[in-house]
């Protein structure tokens, strides 16, 4: 009996991974064995980077707010222990962008964590 190999689900699968490497450069968009490696490769980066994206950002949330406090002389670390000392609920993300902005919102932030 001959074998049978089912080559119509094989071939599916993979036009499905070489229709997810369209774009690629070189054999990583037509050579089977290379775009799979490629695509699998790429879906271990993308994985990391949904979590280095937040990394990222909050990093520049914090430069941002911290350029923005040193003109009323405070460094970003002590602009955030006053903001919890006087329990401004806030986060980095609405600072950093009242900082860049709505100058004239973050400078009442900052007057009333400098209050006490």
């Amino acid at each position: 009996m001959p074998r049978s190999v089912n080559a119509v689900a094989s071939r599916a699968r993979r036009k499905k991974i070489l229709k997810l490497t369209r774009g690629q450069f070189g054999r990583r968009k037509n050579v089977w064995t290379v775009a799979k490696n490629s695509y699998e490769k790429g879906q271990q980066y993308a994985y990391r980077d949904r979590r280095n994206k937040k990394r990222s950002f909050r990093a520049l949330w914090i430069v941002r707010i911290n350029a923005a406090v040193r003109p009323y002389g405070m460094s970003y670390s002590v602009f955030m222990g006053k903001l919890h000392k006087n329990n401004i609920e806030i986060n980095r993300k609405v600072l950093a962008d009242l900082a860049l902005n709505n100058p004239d919102a973050f400078k009442a932030i900052v007057e009333k964590a400098n209050a006490n």
